[in-house]
């Protein structure tokens, strides 16, 4: 019996398929997935309905089960329909998730198109896509080293 969060099948044979820069994107449910993400990618669909589960509910598993070096964000815009007036609440809540898990990884907020760019790499190995709703929740992870 797995002693981690995670026991998603599909997701642990991928990680434990990486290796130190490979990347994790745990997309929110506005994400555009099917077309955003690296060539060899694996897709898995977790959107059961809507807000379950979240972005930061994957976060809290994947940490359990793999080490962390960066985390990087999708920056808010600041003008136009998806325009916030700060950070998005959600980013708290991985602050908070980052903690808990022991990690002290800074979210490195990213352009929207660099970030698009950032997915589309052959280093990126997994998309979990979630129903979460809340804006800017899409997260990208890079692998680290096992210290």
């Amino acid at each position: 019996m797995l002693l981690s969060k995670l026991i998603h099948p599909q997701i642990l044979s991928v990680l434990a398929a990486s290796g130190h820069h490979s990347t994790i994107l745990i997309a929110d449910g506005n994400y555009p997935a099917f077309n955003k993400r690296g060539p060899r990618a694996q897709l898995v669909s977790l959107n059961l309905m809507p807000g379950i589960p979240t972005c930061n509910q994957v976060l809290e598993a994947i940490l359990s089960a793999v080490a962390i070096e960066a985390i990087q964000t999708m920056q808010t815009e600041t003008e136009g329909p998806y325009a916030l007036g700060g950070d998005p609440p959600v980013w708290d809540d991985y602050r908070k998730t980052i903690q808990d898990a022991g990690l002290n990884v800074e979210l490195q907020p990213t352009e929207k198109w660099a970030f698009y760019e950032a997915v589309s790499t052959a280093d990126h190995v997994l998309t979990v896509q979630t129903a979460d709703q809340q804006r800017y929740a899409n997260i990208l992870l890079t692998i680290g080293v096992r210290m």
